[in-house]
Formats: C-alpha cells, sequence, structure tokens
C-alpha cells in the first residue's frame, strides 16, 4: 500500500541499538557527534523569544516567495559581506531540506539525475529519492586538501543530469569550492542547461581567509544557479524553521524561475508569518550565537590537533570551514568495529566515515560544535583506546 520511496531499511542499526542500550542503563555518554546547537551550551538572548511576539503575526497574509521585510532581511545578511541581493531573487523556505525539495520539482522530471559530492550530507539520497530521482555521486579527492575530482565529475553527467549540489563549505569534510573548480562548473553546465545548487548553511565558519575561495554563489551569471542558506546555522536557530534560495545564473532566466519558483512555494505557504516578522531580528540576534559557535569549533579544532601527537597512529584531515572534524585511524579495524568499541567499553560516541560515504576505509567524524570539557575527555578516551588497541595489535 506504500510508495515505491520508501526501499530504505529503517531498523536501527548496531550503533543505534548499543547507543540505547547504554542511555537505557544509566551511561554518561561523551557525544561527540552533537550537531544542534540549541543543546550545546551557548547563550541565547531573551530578545529572540521576543521577537516572535509581534503582533502581525496574528495575520495570514500569505506570500508564496515571503514576505518582503524578511526578504530584505535575508539581503542585508549578505549585503554584511559586500554582495550585492535584491529581494526579487530571494525566496524563502521553512528550511534547506525544503528548498532542495522545490529546487529538485522546478528542474527536475521523475527518473533525472542529479550530481552529489561524496563524501558529504547523507540526507541527498532521501531528498532525491522523495522526488523520484536518482543520485549519482561524484568524488571529492584527498591529496593534503580535499578538490573536486573535475575529471569524473563530467564523466558522470548523462542526458538525464539536471542539476550539480555542493555543500560549500563541505559537510563533514570542511572543504570550500574553489574559483578556479567554479568556473569549470560554469563553463560545464551552462551550454548543456545543468544547474548548479549550492548549500552554503556553513559559509560562516571559515577557519582562515582565503583568496581562492568562493564563498557564494550568489553573483555567479553564466550558468543557472542557486544558493541556499537558513537560520539553522547562520543564526544557530534550527528549530526557527527558517531558510532561502538566492536565484542566480543568466539574469534573462531568473523572472521566469522565480515565477515558478513561487508557484511551488504557492503550493505549501509552508513559512510562518511569525519567524518572517522576526527575521531582521533573529538575524541581527544570531550574529552574536554564530560569534560563540565560530569561537568554540576553532577552539576545539586547536586544540584536538595539539592533543593528536606526533607518535599517534591518528591524523586528523585538513578542514577550512564548518562544524567538523574527520580523523584517520588505523584500518586495524572497521570503521564500524571503531565506533562500536568507543561507544562499548569508553562510553564515546563518534560517527562512521561511512555515514558520509567515504569511499575508504577508517575514518571517524566528529563534531565541532561538541562541549569542551566533553569534547576533551571523549578525544582524549577516543585517542588513548586507538593508541592503546594498535599497540596491542602490533604486538
Amino acid at each position: 500500500m506504500f510508495s515505491s520511496r520508501f526501499h530504505w531499511d529503517l531498523a536501527p542499526n548496531r550503533l543505534a541499538r548499543l547507543l540505547a542500550e547504554k542511555r537505557r542503563l544509566g551511561a554518561r555518554i561523551l557525544d561527540l557527534t552533537e550537531s544542534n546547537p540549541t543543546r550545546a551550551g551557548f547563550t541565547y538572548p531573551s530578545q529572540i523569544a521576543e521577537a516572535l511576539a509581534d503582533p502581525r503575526g496574528l495575520l495570514y497574509d500569505p506570500q508564496p516567495a515571503g514576505l518582503l521585510a524578511a526578504r530584505e532581511a535575508v539581503c542585508r545578511y549578505y549585503a554584511d559581506s559586500a554582495y550585492h541581493v535584491t529581494p526579487d531573487r530571494v525566496l524563502l523556505t521553512a528550511s534547506t531540506s525544503e528548498a532542495y525539495a522545490y529546487l529538485f520539482k522546478l528542474l527536475a522530471d521523475a527518473g533525472d539525475e542529479v550530481l552529489v559530492p561524496r563524501p558529504s550530507y547523507p540526507l541527498f539520497e532521501f531528498l532525491a529519492s522523495m522526488e523520484s530521482l536518482r543520485v549519482v555521486s561524484y568524488p571529492l579527492v584527498y591529496h593534503g586538501g580535499w578538490s573536486v575530482d573535475c575529471e569524473a565529475l563530467a564523466a558522470a553527467l548523462t542526458p538525464r543530469t539536471r542539476a550539480i549540489v555542493l555543500v560549500n563549505p563541505n559537510n563533514p569534510t570542511g572543504s570550500f569550492l574553489k574559483r578556479e573548480e567554479a568556473r569549470f562548473l560554469a563553463e560545464l553546465c551552462a551550454p548543456r542547461r545543468i544547474a548548479l545548487i549550492s548549500d552554503e548553511v556553513f559559509a560562516d565558519y571559515a577557519f582562515a581567509e582565503d583568496p581562492r575561495r568562493v564563498r557564494w554563489l550568489v553573483d555567479i551569471e553564466e550558468a543557472p544557479a542557486f544558493s541556499m542558506s537558513g537560520l539553522s546555522k547562520v543564526a544557530g536557530l534550527p528549530q526557527m524553521k527558517l531558510g532561502w534560495i538566492v536565484i542566480a545564473g543568466p539574469a534573462p532566466a531568473r523572472a521566469e524561475t522565480r515565477e515558478k519558483l513561487e508557484l511551488i512555494a504557492d503550493t505549501y505557504l509552508s513559512v510562518s508569518t511569525p519567524v518572517q516578522h522576526a527575521a531582521a531580528r533573529l538575524l541581527e540576534l544570531g550574529k552574536g550565537i554564530r560569534e560563540q559557535i565560530a569561537a568554540r569549533v576553532r577552539d576545539n579544532l586547536d586544540w584536538f590537533r595539539c592533543a593528536i601527537g606526533a607518535e599517534s597512529p591518528c591524523r586528523m584531515l585538513a578542514a577550512e570551514g564548518g562544524w567538523y572534524a574527520t580523523l584517520q585511524v588505523p584500518r586495524t579495524r572497521r570503521e564500524e568495529d571503531w565506533v562500536l568499541a568507543l561507544l562499548d567499553e569508553e562510553d564515546v560516541l563518534a560517527q562512521p566515515g561511512f555515514f558520509y560515504d567515504f569511499e575508504s576505509e577508517a575514518f571517524l567524524v566528529l563534531s565541532l560544535l561538541t562541549e569542551p570539557e566533553t569534547f576533551r575527555e571523549g578525544c582524549c578516551r577516543l585517542l588513548a583506546k586507538v593508541d592503546g588497541s594498535v599497540k596491542l595489535h602490533n604486538d
């Protein structure tokens, strides 16, 4: 009786079952996977709740693209970094996930293909399948730093390719798109009318400046393009459910693109009125939260780099931004066995690389958002466990 979209095995995996049992028994878990900023010990000002009390929120005045004042607030967010975006290019959504759904509806028919990076965020398969699309991966390669394998990406194109998804910076590798990569993609996509979809939710969390880097695609004109972000990461407010799409690409096509996107949005009208009226204030207050998050992830990253000794069998992969660190551990065990042993024997929760489609083993992904005390204790236990296991294996 159910749609063929639901082809996944939804049973809890071994890690989830072990974690549930540990928590049932009252174990104190050192969670190195925390990705929810509202549970990570940051200070949220009381004015956030006050911003939602605007009496205009009681009036229902649906605007498919979103209220003008909210879209103007999004434009000011980009203007603060010297990027010019006009309100007619902005369409509000309830989340970045919803923005993907809108764009997949806009660009593709059932059975068409979207290219997504590998390794990257594991939600793409679900998002595309819900729109009856096929996911095709293109590789990111690591040689002291991550880059797009442009040759492999071009070879992955077929007549049914409708979009190339970028995550900038990528999650979890923390790698930004470089200018030469952006030029390659624009030249590849323009004559084929393939769209670029750029997920830029972590763009504010660069660890250092780099002139080679592309932060946003909001100013690209050569090929059809869409930039996406939202309050979840920009302001550390995932519960406010406000995201956006910025329409980029060739100027003559933007009006038709907007018209069609508005038709999709008008079908759902999912963005709440109170959060739209509060958007300007939330983005302003979000600057302080963003500064707290940025300081936390940098401090945890710097500490972790120092904690991995020169003789350690572990290696942290280079990252340019985001909220995550990728740790390469010895292949004396499979990733699944590493994370199960860490949880079972050390009460430390980490994510295996295969959650993010790493092509080889063995990698662990750790959240730099974790509160420092928990992060340091958990990482010390993790490193000691790996070091001890490797010594025992060698003996």
